[in-house]
């Protein structure tokens, strides 16, 4: 029997090479993606619905069979050394999927037992994670009278009670509201300084932007861009202005050649121009229109900006393939 090989120093969390999923059905869900996440990581997997981020996370969470390519977590094969490979993951699926009747402290306790955790070491790490989760004082009441927020952090303090290095979140935020979104937003921050990469989906573009340095967009199951965070969105070369105005707009806008503009009401004037605009020339053009500026902001849009564009180019690259 081949033993069990351990974690590789230096080797990527999560290497994916090549990887691809045709369905019965005869859906090609994944068309050769390949991608390296760094220990330590906060990486986003940002695409729309049907894009094949679930069937990718489903591969890798060794809940979906492949049809080819390679898949290692830290150095370790998922397809030649799976239970090893399994032990170094913690996936938070996105429907919520414990026991309703089970109180949360036997609800962690019982998962570690399922990776062969003693309860007399089960019993101080719940308590450790449920504290961090803020939810200790729920650790002996039914989970079914837990809110919807409560149960998603229950889900991630259930997916740490293996400690893992790699910990996947498949839209761990859908459906709770922005207090309690950012409350989890701590909670992952401080589970990712503490040395665990961490891999989200998520539809909150503002999540992925607050949270990760790294992403990858993928679309039709493929790829479409990947990179540093900062670096993909410095690739946008339109910036986006709101103004507040005193009094009210003219009928007739100014006309600033390189710029879009447009009211979005009697006191708001929304507005995209190049990087490369000298914002004097806007200023100079309401000031010959009679507007007079009370306030403005940067748009807080990049990263949706970011995602359309990439996925219409992917669009566009894949129809010119297929001509």
């Amino acid at each position: 029997m081949t033993p069990n090989p351990t974690p590789v120093a230096g080797a990527p969390a999560l290497s994916v090479r090549d990887l691809r999923k045709t369905y019965d059905t005869g859906v090609e869900a994944l068309k050769g993606v390949s991608l390296d996440v760094a220990p330590g990581d906060f990486f986003a997997l940002l695409g729309p619905n049907g894009a094949g981020k679930s069937t990718l996370i489903g591969i890798v969470s060794s809940l979906v069979n492949k049809t080819a390519g390679e898949v290692s977590v830290f150095g370790v094969d998922l397809h030649a050394h799976r239970d090893a490979a399994m032990r170094l993951i913690g996936l938070v699926p996105q429907e919520i999927n414990f026991n309703f009747f089970e109180k949360p402290l036997d609800i962690l306790v019982n998962y570690a037992g399922f990776y062969g955790i003693p309860r007399s070491e089960a019993l101080p790490r719940a308590e450790e994670e449920l504290k961090r989760a803020l939810l200790w004082d729920k650790s002996r009441t039914m989970a079914r009278t837990l809110s919807g927020g409560m149960k998603r952090r229950l889900m991630i303090a259930r997916a740490m009670m293996t400690r893992p290095r790699l910990l996947i979140l498949d839209e761990p935020t859908a459906g709770v509201d922005i207090e309690i979104r950012r409350g989890m937003w701590q909670t992952l921050k401080e589970i990712n300084a503490a040395g665990t990469t961490i891999i989200l989906t998520t539809h909150y573009l503002e999540e992925a932007e607050s949270l990760c340095r790294n992403l990858a967009i993928i679309d039709r199951g493929a790829i479409v861009e990947q990179g540093p965070m900062k670096s993909l969105l410095a690739k946008l070369d339109v910036e986006g202005f709101l103004f507040d105005i005193d009094g009210t707009l003219p009928a007739a806008l100014p006309d600033i050649p390189g710029a879009e503009m447009r009211a979005v009401d009697d006191h708001t004037l929304d507005l995209d121009m190049p990087r490369a605009m000298d914002l004097n020339r806007v200023f100079a053009a309401f000031e010959a229109a009679g507007i007079r500026v009370r306030s403005m902001r940067t748009k807080s849009n990049r990263l949706e900006e970011l995602f359309v564009r990439m996925i219409a180019q992917g669009q566009d690259a894949q129809g010119s393939q297929a001509a």
